[in-house]
């Protein structure tokens, strides 16, 4: 099943730090199938507030994702990022097609 990781990055501190961590990233995900869905970007807030940025991940599995952040050379760069901003990361799968919101009932 797919799975991805997000991230709300609240705040990030502007430096070289950053674009190395950024240079680095994509060269990371290739091995284990990452793809980004959503990178910062403009949002449209509609309701309460939202401070920051959204990040989403594509894998093709849960596996996939543990994998990907534990190797050696996202963890290389993991402290570029940690260190230079406040966020909250997740993994979390996706839904099987077709999915209806009452499936989280049974």
């Amino acid at each position: 099943m797919t799975a991805y990781a997000v991230a709300h990055m609240r705040q990030v501190t502007p430096g070289p730090w950053m674009i190395e961590y950024l240079e680095k990233i994509d060269a990371t995900l290739a091995p284990f199938g990452g793809r980004f869905l959503v990178h910062g970007g403009d949002v449209e807030l509609v309701e309460n507030n939202w401070p920051g940025h959204l990040i989403v991940i594509e894998f093709p599995d849960r596996q996939h994702v543990r994998d990907w952040y534990n190797s050696p050379a996202y963890q290389a760069i993991l402290s570029l990022r940690t260190e230079n901003s406040q966020s909250d990361v997740i993994f979390v799968d996706g839904v099987e097609h077709p999915h209806k919101a009452t499936d989280v009932l049974g």
